[in-house]
């Protein structure tokens, strides 16, 4: 099946070390999922799952509506011709295991981690049962049909995350009864608010706010993190951002496309930080996917800028009750010009005063504990990868300490992202990153670094025999010696 000498085996034929990606993509093949589905839940599930789908950011309901009813519901324009289709051979790889296993090769890569197309938005449907069961279906299918390719592919394990227990259920089965190495997690939870969910509950589906763990959620996840450290499990994200505010466009599917993974990512990363989870697990890594790098180069960057301002005592520079109202007075009656007026008086000012803070509410950064600029690097950098795909140019700015906020190089990881229509032809991937090397952006061992040793770096931090047993295994213990 492989052809002989693809752009891609050319690229990789030039290298000394394997080629490891961290994001490839399946696609579920619906007949064989549907008989999951009834196994776990029966007919019932099977209808009542696809029907679900509905009620989460890539809802298909717009293709039920008139252009009038798209307007009066604001029906998001959802994901169109999102798989290879004149190219028949890519999409039957996308959706058969055996036949991508045997085309590996070709591709150009060694080993490769590979993400659901309905498992990551199961994990978001409202309903208990059938997002749990759902997302059990989808694990055993994907453990079924993937295990026998162990030593070169391995799928991830969607885990629900409405509650902390359901993730930990789901993490004990999938980790320990199915084998996964990799596990899903969603980038965020739509929670009802409150309020208006009492007086108004069909609205929770329109109107809602996002859990993101961290900060603000209706529950502690520090169990979670705590059990990926037991189990020995990278936390991944890789959610929609599609329909969310800025996202929501009734007829433009590229102006929802565009930055929304990266917005769902940064979304939860910011939270992690500033709830001071990477302070609490400083062990654990956190991978964010197909939202490439730029968004956590300008996260940092933010974070460094805003703590410098607003810390604790620089904050107080802002305290409205340090203004000198008889000097403001004074400047006002000096140059006022035509908004001078003889009846403002000093009681006038009073306004810059009425808002009060409490003492305790005013560090924001107080979960994490920041004491000095540099703990923001230390907390971020070393917990923090970034899923960066064969064709984003921006990819090279991770290498880039010179111009990175305290000269660093973050972590950039290869995703194929194969198997999506952001790939048109599988057999070029890995020669479409390489070009960044031709093309003088990076370095020849800042591609190693982005295809090898960072994944090895990630993947092994919890669990050093995540590559026992695959085709690379001798190459990551080489290199973990040597590390």
């Amino acid at each position: 099946m492989a052809a002989v000498n693809s752009k891609s085996q050319v690229a990789r034929a030039k290298l000394s070390h394997p080629i490891i990606d961290s994001d490839g993509h399946f696609t579920e093949y619906i007949p064989i999922l549907r008989e999951y589905l009834v196994k776990h839940g029966g007919h019932d599930l099977e209808r009542d799952f696809f029907a679900e789908f509905r009620k989460t950011p890539l809802s298909t309901e717009w293709y039920q509506l008139s252009s009038e009813q798209r307007r009066d519901r604001w029906a998001k324009r959802p994901p169109f011709f999102a798989t290879p289709a004149e190219n028949t051979l890519d999409l039957a790889t996308s959706f058969f295991p055996k036949l991508l296993y045997s085309r590996l090769d070709e591709i150009g890569l060694d080993y490769t981690v590979l993400y659901p197309g309905i498992g990551f938005v199961a994990q978001l449907f409202p309903d208990d049962n059938i997002r749990r069961a759902g997302t059990r279906a989808l694990n055993d299918y994907y453990a079924d049909a993937f295990g026998e390719f162990a030593d070169r592919m391995t799928p991830v394990a969607s885990i629900p995350m409405h509650t902390p227990q359901e993730a930990i259920d789901e993490m004990e089965y999938t980790v320990r009864e199915r084998g996964f190495k990799v596990v899903l997690f969603p980038s965020y939870i739509r929670r009802p608010i409150p309020a208006l969910a009492r007086k108004c509950p069909e609205a929770n589906l329109y109107a809602y706010r996002l859990d993101t763990y961290g900060i603000d959620s209706e529950y502690d996840y520090d169990p979670v993190w705590a059990k990926c450290l037991e189990l020995k499990v990278v936390p991944t994200f890789h959610s929609p951002g599609e329909g969310l505010v800025n996202r929501n466009s009734i007829s433009n599917y590229v102006y929802n496309h565009i930055g929304h993974f990266a917005a769902a990512s940064e979304a939860v990363c910011k939270s992690l930080f500033l709830g001071g989870v990477t302070r609490r697990f400083p062990q654990l890594k956190f991978l964010f996917l197909e939202g490439g790098v730029g968004w956590g180069r300008t996260l940092l960057s933010d974070l460094k800028s805003h703590w410098e301002k607003r810390n604790r005592d620089a904050v107080m520079k802002f305290d409205p009750a340090r203004i000198d109202r008889e000097q403001f007075l004074d400047l006002y009656r000096r140059f006022g010009g035509t908004l001078y007026r003889e009846s403002v008086t000093l009681k006038d000012t009073a306004h810059f005063v009425a808002q009060r803070q409490d003492p305790k509410d005013i560090d924001d950064f107080a979960p994490c504990a920041i004491q000095r600029a540099e703990d923001i690097r230390d907390l971020f950098v070393p917990s923090f990868y970034f899923g960066c795909e064969a064709d984003d140019p921006v990819t090279s700015s991770a290498f880039d300490a010179k111009h990175n906020p305290f000269g660093v190089r973050l972590n950039a990881v290869f995703g194929s992202d194969i198997g999506h229509w952001d790939v048109p032809d599988m057999t070029e991937v890995t020669q479409e990153a390489y070009e960044a090397v031709e093309h003088g952006l990076i370095t020849g061992d800042d591609f190693r670094e982005f295809v090898f040793a960072k994944p090895v770096e990630l993947w092994t931090a919890l669990n050093p025999d995540f590559f026992k047993g695959t085709r690379v295994e001798g190459a990551v213990a080489e290199f973990l010696r040597a590390a």
